[in-house]
């Protein structure tokens, strides 16, 4: 089911159909989403459910598996991401992904960020501070480092780091950003941080979350996906979905019946 009654807020990316297998294995089955414009869609179910498989197809990062195979259409802003004419390292660059654990690069700070932008073209070193100063601020990140721009990124700890590879995500101006179950190793302070963080987010972007903690989805969340064993059981506003979902199978995963 899409949520196509769910307001006039914009869709921003659609899956229609998705079918996606590794080898003979079907880790989606027909899953249709419409995650909306500036606001964030939570996808939230057991593990093994396909939560990962699903947003690693937003930005097609799935390509880089061999012996997998997609069926159906992803559309970003009504246009097919597999389209012949699509450009797969600017689709990235419009659908930004943070994942699981903080991976920055063994860079300096500055340069963790500075590194895409230069990537794409940018040189003019006052453009190249000022946009690295606006990205660390968009991640909440600017005041605590300021200082220390020139340090190796591994000195951060680690709700920092996972702050810093979303300012390098903002660095080259996405339109989508995608949320790989990005809390799981950060403690609850840099957790909440981050859910702050992600509040901001989608007043600016389309934001999609995978995410275990159900708590988390029913706080960060304006519309929710529960999937189970690939494919797609309810999807809905959030509220709706842990106040008075319509399908008993999601009633027994966020009352704690099983998963």
């Amino acid at each position: 089911m899409s949520a196509q009654d769910a307001g006039p807020v914009p869709i921003k990316i659609r899956t229609e159909n998705l079918d996606f297998h590794y080898g003979t294995t079907r880790a989606l089955k027909s899953v249709s989403i419409d995650c909306r414009d500036r606001a964030v869609t939570a996808i939230i179910g057991p593990s093994g459910c396909g939560k990962s498989t699903f947003i690693r197809t937003l930005n097609r990062m799935n390509d880089v598996v061999p012996g997998t195979r997609l069926e159906g259409r992803i559309l970003l802003d009504g246009h097919d991401i597999h389209a012949p004419d699509v450009d797969v390292v600017e689709l990235r660059r419009r659908v930004g992904m943070v994942f699981q654990k903080p991976n920055p690069f063994p860079k300096s700070i500055f340069d963790n960020i500075a590194y895409g932008l230069r990537i794409n073209g940018m040189k003019d070193k006052r453009k190249l501070e000022e946009t690295v100063e606006k990205s660390l601020r968009g991640a909440a990140l600017w005041e605590e480092v300021k200082d220390r721009l020139d340090d190796n990124a591994f000195a951060l700890s680690g709700g920092q780091q996972q702050r810093l590879c979303i300012a390098r995500a903002l660095a080259v101006e996405p339109e989508v950003i995608l949320f790989d179950e990005p809390c799981s190793a950060i403690d609850p302070i840099a957790t909440a941080k981050v859910e702050d963080l992600i509040e901001t987010l989608k007043t600016r972007y389309a934001v999609v979350i995978v995410t275990h903690n159900m708590q988390q989805a029913a706080r960060v969340s304006d519309f929710t996906a529960f999937m189970m064993l690939g494919e797609l059981v309810e999807f809905d506003r959030t509220e709706k979905i842990f106040t008075n979902p319509a399908n008993k199978l999601t009633e027994d995963y966020i009352t704690g019946r099983f998963g």
